[in-house]
C-alpha cells in the first residue's frame, strides 16, 4: 500500500469552492498503465521508467497499431497486460507475448475495460484524440489518478469529467508542458489572487508566412517543427494553432478560470512553457528546454521534483526571449477556443471530430492545409447541437461531427482534383 502524505489546497472559483487533497507518496513502487505507449508522449513516459525501477513500474500497455513497438515494449517492461486496439494486429501480439506470460487483449472494449483492474494506480493518458475520452472516464470512476496528456479528453468533454472527479478519489496531473507550467506556477498561491493565465506558443513553422505562403504549404512543410519533436497529428495542430485553442479549452477545465482570462501568447524559442499573472501585477513563468520528460515525470512524481538525466537549461545560452501577439488572421483555428467556451454543450466536440477528419485527410495529400479550417467552421454549421450533454450525446455528436465533415472534405478534396 502507498504511504501518503495529505496536504488540502483551497480552490476558488466563481460558483464554488473546493478542497482538493494533494498527495505526496513516499518513494515506493508505482505501478502504472500507458495508454498510447508506442507514440511520442508514451516512450518518454517508458524512458522515466527504464530510468527509475525501483520506483515506477508498468503494468498495462495499450496502443493503437503499432504492434511491432508494443511488442518490443512489452518484452522490456514486462507488463501484466498489452493491448492493440487495432484488431487485425491481435493474432501477431498474442503469438509473441504468450511465452512470456503476458495476458492481451484487443479492441477499444477491452482497453476501456482495463482501466478498471486493480494492479495500477496511475493511467498516462497518452493517446491522441477521441480515442482517449472512454479509457479516461473509466479510470476516473475506478479511482485511478490520471497524468493526462489526451488534451482532447477536457476539449471534448471537460465539463462531464469535472463532474466526474468531484465524486472520485482521482486526482488529474497535466503532461502537457504548458499546463504542467501553469501547475508548478500556481503552487503555494492563492487561487484568488490569479488573475489570467498566459499560455505559450511557438508559432508553429508557419510564423512568418502570409497568407498567400500558406495556401502552398506541403505535409512535409507542415510537419517541420521548429522546436518539438511530436507525432504527426500534434504537429498539424501545432501549424493550425488548433492546438493552442485546445490547450485553452484544457486550461479553463483544469484551473476554473474563465475563458476571457486566458490567454495565448507567441513565444517562438519555446523556453517559457506558460506564466501566470497575479492581481499585484507580478507574473510567474516556468522555463525549461523543449523536452517532455520533465513535465511527464513532475506528473508522474504527484507534482513533486526528482532527479532528470537531461541536459539542463542555462538562461545564459538564450539572451533573448521574445513574445508577440497571435495573428487569428492567418491562424483563424485559434478563434475556436473561445468560440467553444461560449458556446459550451457539443460545440468543442464538434471541432475536435471535425479537426481529426481533417487533419487525416490533409495528411494523405487530399486537403490544402487552410482548408482544416474550412472544415471545421462548415462542420460546425450542420451538426447539431446539444447544449447539455451527457456521455451519450457526445458519442452520437462526435460520430455525427466526423460523418458530416467526411463528406465535406471529399467534396474540397474533388474541387482540388
Amino acid at each position: 500500500m502507498r504511504q501518503k502524505k495529505v496536504f488540502y489546497v483551497l480552490l476558488q472559483s466563481e460558483n464554488c469552492e473546493k478542497i482538493q487533497r494533494l498527495t505526496y507518496v513516499t518513494p515506493s513502487t508505482k505501478n502504472i498503465a500507458i495508454i498510447g505507449s508506442t507514440g511520442s508522449i508514451g516512450t518518454q513516459t517508458l524512458d522515466i521508467v527504464a530510468e527509475n525501477p525501483q520506483r515506477l513500474r508498468v503494468s498495462v500497455l495499450a496502443a493503437g497499431s503499432n504492434v511491432d513497438r508494443l511488442i518490443e515494449q512489452a518484452v522490456q517492461h514486462r507488463p501484466a497486460l498489452a493491448v492493440i486496439a487495432d484488431e487485425s494486429k491481435y493474432a501477431r501480439l498474442r503469438e509473441a507475448l504468450r511465452p512470456l506470460g503476458i495476458q492481451t487483449a484487443a479492441g477499444a472494449p477491452a482497453l476501456a475495460d482495463a482501466m478498471e483492474r486493480d494492479d495500477f494506480s496511475t493511467v498516462v493518458t497518452a493517446t491522441v484524440g477521441y480515442s482517449g475520452l472512454e479509457p479516461t472516464i473509466r479510470a476516473i470512476r475506478s479511482g485511478k489518478d490520471i497524468a493526462l496528456a489526451n488534451k482532447e479528453t477536457l476539449v471534448v468533454a471537460g465539463e462531464l469529467i469535472k463532474r466526474l472527479l468531484s465524486t472520485s478519489e482521482s486526482s488529474i496531473y497535466p503532461v502537457d508542458s504548458e499546463h504542467s507550467a501553469i501547475y508548478q506556477c500556481l503552487v503555494g498561491e492563492d487561487p484568488a489572487t490569479v488573475d489570467r493565465l498566459i499560455i505559450t506558443a511557438s508559432g508553429g513553422p508557419f510564423r512568418t508566412l502570409d497568407a498567400g505562403q500558406l495556401q502552398r504549404v506541403t505535409v512535409a512543410d507542415a510537419l517541420r517543427h521548429p522546436n518539438w519533436n511530436m507525432g504527426n497529428k500534434i504537429t498539424i495542430d501545432s501549424a493550425t494553432m488548433l492546438n493552442k485553442a485546445f490547450e485553452i479549452i484544457e486550461a479553463r477545465w483544469l484551473f476554473d478560470i474563465p475563458a476571457d482570462r486566458i490567454e495565448a501568447v507567441v513565444h517562438p524559442q519555446s523556453i517559457v512553457h506558460s506564466m501566470v499573472q497575479f492581481c499585484d501585477g507580478a507574473v510567474k513563468a516556468q522555463l525549461g528546454l523543449p523536452d517532455m520528460h520533465l513535465p511527464i515525470r513532475y506528473a508522474l512524481g504527484d507534482a513533486t521534483r526528482a532527479d532528470a538525466p537531461e541536459r539542463r537549461l542555462s538562461v545564459a545560452d538564450y539572451a533573448t526571449l521574445t513574445f508577440e501577439r497571435p495573428d487569428t488572421r492567418r491562424f483563424p483555428c485559434l478563434s475556436f477556443a473561445y468560440r467553444a467556451l461560449a458556446e459550451g454543450g457539443t460545440t468543442a466536440c464538434t471541432i475536435n471530430a471535425a479537426n481529426e477528419v481533417a487533419v487525416a485527410r490533409f495528411l494523405a495529400g487530399q486537403l490544402r492545409f487552410l482548408d482544416i479550417y474550412n472544415v471545421i467552421e462548415a462542420t460546425l454549421a450542420a451538426t447539431p447541437f446539444v447544449a447539455a450533454p451527457g456521455y451519450d450525446d457526445y458519442v452520437a455528436t462526435n460520430a455525427e461531427a466526423r460523418r458530416i465533415a467526411t463528406g465535406i472534405a471529399a467534396e474540397m478534396s474533388a474541387a482540388l482534383s
